[in-house]
């Protein structure tokens, strides 16, 4: 009788731990792209990191370590990072899916970008500390639609010292509130596709935006606020597509980031799409 009950509860364990298994070989075997939800607050790289953590949980490995990269269980990545300010679209490769991140880095993005007029900030956007404040009451609506025109098309772009390029392998953004001196980086070549004014309520004004890899709205914001004989900074910033993927049809918010809400958005690679190895 005690047999009987010992293979009985053998059986019951090993069917527990089977759909277990089965889940996170499921999420292992993973390639491809999908987007996901990125709100205010977090960096690019805490959002990777808890959408790790939710997957594994879900798929029955405890107490996972997601920053932890020896034997790592799942390999992801993302492909651009969003400002912590900011929120929408994060493309995320999983698989082999992050060997085609790089052509989300210097493909087409869109953003929403609202500005305040009159006051500049150290790091160009709201979170940062008031460094300048000048008048712009004598802005009217078509003199940014004129000053738009400078910033639309290749331009040579200034990248902010807050951001995320590196110095000597770490984050510029990094040193800086470590207090250590960094000098701005040389002006670099970017495309800008579309550049539109949606409204103008003063001091705020909002643009759309439609640019190429290596953009930074935060710049643009500051160099026309200056170009206006004034100055600005981003308020507020959503990404709202990059490549195909938009905010609406494609990004998971956080209550969807499962293995199921995966698995049926998730655009798988073909080995034709992915990059060789020594490019």
């Amino acid at each position: 009788m005690q047999r009987k009950n010992e293979t009985s509860m053998a059986g019951s364990i090993s069917n527990t731990a089977a759909p277990i298994t089965s889940s996170l070989s499921k999420l292992q075997s993973l390639n491809g792209l999908f987007a996901i939800y990125k709100k205010q607050g977090p960096t690019s790289a805490d959002v990777l990191n808890t959408l790790k953590e939710v997957l594994l949980r879900e798929a029955g490995v405890q107490n996972p370590n997601p920053r932890k990269r020896r034997k790592q269980s799942l390999k992801m990545g993302h492909g651009g990072t969003l400002d912590s300010a900011a929120s929408g679209v994060l493309v995320v490769g999983v698989g082999n899916g992050t060997k085609m991140l790089s052509t989300m880095l210097a493909g087409s993005k869109k953003y929403v970008a609202v500005g305040e007029l009159g006051k500049a900030t150290d790091n160009l956007d709201a979170t940062g500390t008031v460094i300048l404040e000048k008048d712009f009451e004598h802005i009217t609506r078509l003199d940014i639609e004129e000053k738009l025109k400078v910033f639309t098309g290749d331009i040579m772009q200034v990248p902010p010292l807050y951001s995320a390029l590196k110095k000597d392998g770490q984050r510029l953004s990094v040193l800086l509130k470590k207090g250590h001196k960094v000098e701005a980086k040389p002006a670099r070549p970017v495309t800008v596709y579309k550049l539109t004014l949606q409204e103008f309520k003063p001091p705020l004004f909002t643009l759309d935006i439609e640019c190429g890899g290596g953009f930074y709205v935060r710049s643009l914001v500051d160099d026309l606020g200056k170009a206006l004989s004034s100055c600005a900074h981003v308020k507020e910033l959503i990404r709202t597509k990059q490549g195909q993927f938009t905010l609406e049809e494609h990004a998971l918010p956080e209550e969807q980031w499962t293995l199921e809400h995966i698995l049926r958005s998730l655009q798988p690679c073909s080995d034709s799409e992915l990059p060789d190895a020594d490019t």
